[in-house]
């Protein structure tokens, strides 16, 4: 699940794969891009532009058929700020039932500070099929559920900054659209930030590493683990870190996270 950037560059010209480039900031697919990268606005293409959710399994599959993706092609991503919508979308596939993905070890910033080969081409694919399966809940948890798991046997881990943990800080700057009303944490949350699982290059830390890591804050103690931040884009890249690096079939990311749960009525809230 998990490739070097040099695997991808001896794979540029293979057709039984479609590289994907999902950035916080969609400009810069267009400054430089891997060769032959498919560029997706996580906003504009991956969002619903009405409800605040993100696409329909129908929606989902018209728009990797019509930029060329097939279900059998091996889906490889990569992105900015240490592959945060990479990781997301690596998720969203699997929500949805592709199973051929993986994910570059390490941000584009990488690929580009190795002096790998960039393009500003804008690649043109035959359209093709893809077919999204309805959604699996078993990776996905929605509000119902969180609350629901203050009650039960279920791990909370927020990966958010500790200022934003703590709730002295609620809507960092920049991101007042993805603001709450309250600042906190859902109670009985481990605070883990999801940078703690990566190095300066933002390639993932050792398997050793991790389980130290998470196994230090009591998360890998055996209970089912939900992980959540804003939106959900930084709670994907560590349910990639538990799910797919450590193993653990019990894990799931809430995407609505804390702009959904800073803004309910009558919801817990710790500081």
């Amino acid at each position: 699940m998990l490739v070097a950037t040099s695997w991808v560059e001896e794979h540029l010209d293979d057709d039984s794969i479609r590289i994907v480039e999902v950035d916080e900031n969609p400009a810069l697919y267009g400054e430089a891009h891997i060769p032959g990268a498919i560029g997706f606005d996580w906003k504009l293409d991956l969002q619903d532009q009405l409800e605040r959710d993100f696409l329909g399994p129908e929606a989902f599959g018209e728009l990797f058929g019509a930029h060329g993706i097939s279900n059998d092609h091996t889906i490889v991503l990569y992105g900015d700020r240490n592959n945060w919508f990479a990781a997301y979308t690596y998720w969203y596939l699997k929500y949805y039932g592709h199973d051929k993905v993986l994910l570059v070890n390490g941000p584009r910033e990488k690929w580009i500070a190795e002096d790998r080969p960039t393009s500003t081409d804008v690649p043109s694919y035959p359209a093709t099929t893809f077919t999204a399966q309805q959604g699996d809940t078993a990776i996905r948890a929605r509000r119902e559920e969180v609350l629901a798991a203050l009650e039960a046997s279920t791990k909370l881990v927020d990966v958010r900054s500790p200022a934003e943990f703590s709730g002295e800080l609620i809507s960092p700057a920049g991101y007042e659209q993805e603001g709450a009303q309250r600042g906190g944490h859902i109670p009985g949350a481990a605070s883990v930030p999801w940078a703690s699982a990566v190095r300066e290059d933002g390639t993932f830390k050792s398997k050793t590493e991790l389980k130290e890591l998470y196994g230090g804050k009591g998360v890998l103690n055996g209970e089912p683990i939900i992980a959540y931040c804003r939106i959900g884009e930084r709670s994907a890249h560590t349910w990639f870190v538990l799910h797919e690096l450590l193993g653990r079939d019990d894990v799931k990311n809430y995407d609505g996270s804390w702009t959904e749960w800073g803004n309910l009525v009558g919801v817990p809230i710790e500081r």
